[in-house]
């Protein structure tokens, strides 16, 4: 069976066509200590993130998790809303989670809030985007804990200018 033939089984909705189907099947990264509890995270691609739990050099492993929660779900709205002809001027997502205190100390709760304008976008749109993300598309958010709550709100900015 080809990789295209593949593909037809797994259900790829219309907005996220050529988007979905270039992932890689397999990620690989490297992880080299430099010091102290200072490390060095390089991507398959070679980017790179300094990781040092005293926040002096780097972010915390969290703080980048918090990140790619963030930054897949707004990859898929934006996606989205654009294959919906929705042309964004701006968009900013702002990213809270809120950490069990106890070891494992891991997120019980993730708040986003989203800061969108541009033309086309309606809350129907973006409820759509929004839903399509997270009980679809979003691979960060399913390859979490199935208790951990995310929160997405939005404001549209400029809307009925």
């Amino acid at each position: 069976m080809s990789r295209t033939d593949d593909r037809k089984d797994h259900d790829i909705q219309p907005e996220l066509v050529g988007y979905k189907e270039e992932i890689l099947p397999v990620n690989k990264s490297r992880l080299t200590w430099q010091r102290d509890l200072c490390f060095l995270g390089t991507t398959q691609r070679g980017y790179e993130v300094e990781f040092d739990v005293k926040y002096e050099e780097g972010c915390s492993p969290t703080e980048t998790l918090l990140l790619s929660i963030a930054g897949c779900i707004s990859i898929d709205v934006v996606h989205i809303l654009q294959k919906m002809r929705c042309e964004i001027t701006s968009y900013e997502m702002t990213a809270e989670g809120t950490r069990q205190l106890t070891p494992p100390q891991y997120y019980k709760s993730v708040d986003l809030m989203i800061h969108v304008s541009g033309k086309g976008l309606t809350p129907a749109k973006i409820d759509r985007a929004i839903a399509l993300s997270l009980n679809k598309y979003c691979s960060v958010y399913h390859s979490l804990r199935k208790d951990l709550a995310v929160n997405v709100k939005y404001e549209i900015e400029g809307l009925g200018s």
